[in-house]
């Protein structure tokens, strides 16, 4: 089954102001199948996250002291956890920014609830992997290590690189298919699993992420390749490591 790597139960903490739409997401997520946690500030999540942890974020973007963006920023700094940020419908700035800093998805409010669990499920699936890429050997482009099973990256000289778990399934995606132009609609397909509501715009932005990580000059990337009015692509042979 296509959840059968999703933690059982999944913990889905909510940090979100508005106490009547905190209600209506734990009743969407526990018809979901999840156990959602609910906290109203940056503060109440940081005691949560310290006391209990949690398996995945879902985050507003407008926030009462410490805002949504900020939060984003500073979780990514330190942890690969998926998090998933609501965003006002017009805010398209805020999705964008939120996708630059770090933030796996974005759903806007209001939101359709089957889209919402579906969302979070495809992002508990990737950071958790699966059995196909358990049993995927590491692959190796330019130096780099790319290991499924572990879902790992490490630099030329082992040193472990942090990548999403959109991140990690992008780059696994090119490595997958060196030379091979793949297209942004390819791309959303495997990063959002066909999901509705995705834009082009993320995929960039998610690209521009892990080139800011792995190429020596991200202006002028050697290894992810721009082909205009194509997509992207693996300039480099990649081989079992």
């Amino acid at each position: 089954m296509l959840t059968s790597s999703i933690p059982a139960k999944a913990r889905i903490l909510c940090v979100e102001d508005d106490h009547e739409l905190a209600r209506m997401l734990a009743d969407v997520l526990i018809d979901g199948g999840f156990a959602p946690g609910h906290v109203g500030s940056a503060r109440e999540m940081d005691a949560v996250l310290a006391r209990d942890g949690a398996d995945l974020i879902v985050l507003d973007v407008m926030l009462p002291g410490e805002d949504g963006l900020s939060i984003c920023r500073r979780l990514r700094a330190a942890s690969p956890i998926p998090i998933l940020m609501l965003t006002a419908r017009s805010e398209d700035l805020d999705r964008i920014v939120g996708l630059e800093i770090g933030a796996d998805d974005y759903v806007t409010k209001p939101f359709n609830s089957r889209e919402l669990v579906a969302r979070i499920r495809a992002l508990l699936r990737r950071a958790e992997g699966g059995p196909n890429q358990a049993r995927m050997p590491s692959l190796s482009f330019a130096g780099w290590r790319i290991d499924p099973a572990t879902r790992e990256l490490r630099d030329p000289t082992g040193i472990r690189v942090v990548l999403t778990s959109v991140e990690f399934e992008l780059l696994l995606a090119f490595c997958r298919h060196p030379g091979q132009v793949l297209s942004r609609e390819q791309l959303i397909d495997i990063v959002h699993g066909g999901q509705a509501g995705s834009i082009e715009r993320s995929i960039d932005v998610h690209v521009s992420r892990i080139r800011q990580k792995i190429e020596t000059d991200p202006r002028d990337p050697a290894l992810i390749k721009t082909v205009r009015l194509g997509g992207y692509m693996l300039a480099r042979p990649v081989e079992p490591a």
